[in-house]
């Protein structure tokens, strides 16, 4: 089983790159995009739309309501099962999406603990709960306040329940990055976005606001919690999509900060006027042992 990972930020390419690769190597493809597990967050999303599919089997979209919490533990827990079942099958993937904690969660020894401890410690004094906690670090909590000292042991035990190697590789795979330079990249943010707003952003968003939802993908998503505000009445129209495009700015700016700290990537830079020679480079670096 060969495993590429498709990494950018929104409007380079990964979509048109992943579907080729799909097809030069008869994978399937992952998502790892965190909003694009959502079904009814389309537009906002930039997901990939049926037609744009070419008969490739897409999985980990479309897999939740925008009212549930779904996150990075689900997430690795859902991929995971489908690694096993393609490399069983010894069926290729391709992995494509922005969201850097996702991948790293999936491909590397990220582990979780499934349910937090909330331990009273009745069997413990104050000072016994103090004396606990400065086994790990000082605090400053006082003695008297037993309820921050059971709060911080119960922090300290989750955050050191469960080791992992954040560094170390559960799969074999390359991760093939697209780029280019910030002012065309910023250009095609702005673009992007207003096209959103032309094919239906607005009434995308809107459907979800009359269903009264306010989950955590609704107050984190960008381009959801933006156009939120306007329905709220709390800015105007243009103040929205003048705030999606300075927020998706920002967040590539953090997503390439993750990318190069946290993963070696193969980057590539698009060659949009004759996208084939992107394909072309990022085959070779796929066959280049």
């Amino acid at each position: 089983m060969k495993i590429v990972v498709i990494i950018g930020p929104t409007g380079v390419g990964k979509t048109k790159l992943s579907i080729s690769l799909a097809h030069y190597l008869d994978a399937v493809i992952l998502n790892a995009d965190s909003m694009q597990v959502y079904r009814d967050m389309n537009i906002g999303t930039a997901k990939i739309k049926e037609s744009e599919k070419e008969g490739v089997e897409h999985y980990l979209f479309d897999i939740c309501s925008p009212s549930e919490d779904y996150n990075i533990y689900k997430y690795q827990k859902d991929g995971r099962k489908l690694l096993k079942k393609f490399q069983e099958e010894d069926r290729n993937v391709i992995i494509v999406g922005g969201s850097g904690l996702y991948i790293k969660s999936l491909l590397y020894d990220y582990r979780f603990q499934e349910e937090e401890i909330t331990n009273d410690y009745v069997n413990l004094s104050n000072e016994e709960l103090l004396k606990e906690i400065n086994k790990y670090h000082k605090t400053d909590i006082h003695v008297n306040n037993r309820k921050r000292l059971i709060r911080e042991l119960n922090k300290i035990k989750n955050n050191n329940q469960v080791k992992s190697d954040v560094n170390q590789k559960m799969y074999d795979f390359k991760i093939i990055g697209l780029t280019t330079n910030r002012d065309k990249l910023y250009e095609i943010v702005d673009n992007r976005v207003d096209l959103m707003v032309q094919e239906g952003l607005v009434d995308e968003v809107r459907r979800l606001h009359r269903k009264g939802i306010r989950s955590k993908a609704i107050k984190t998503g960008i381009g959801y919690k933006e156009i939120y505000r306007y329905l709220d009445g709390e800015i105007s129209l243009e103040e929205a999509i003048n705030l999606v495009k300075k927020n998706t700015r920002h967040f590539i700016k953090r997503q390439y900060t993750f990318f190069n700290h946290q993963m070696n990537v193969n980057w590539l830079d698009v060659d949009f006027d004759n996208f084939d020679n992107t394909i072309n480079d990022a085959i070779k670096i796929i066959e280049n042992n």
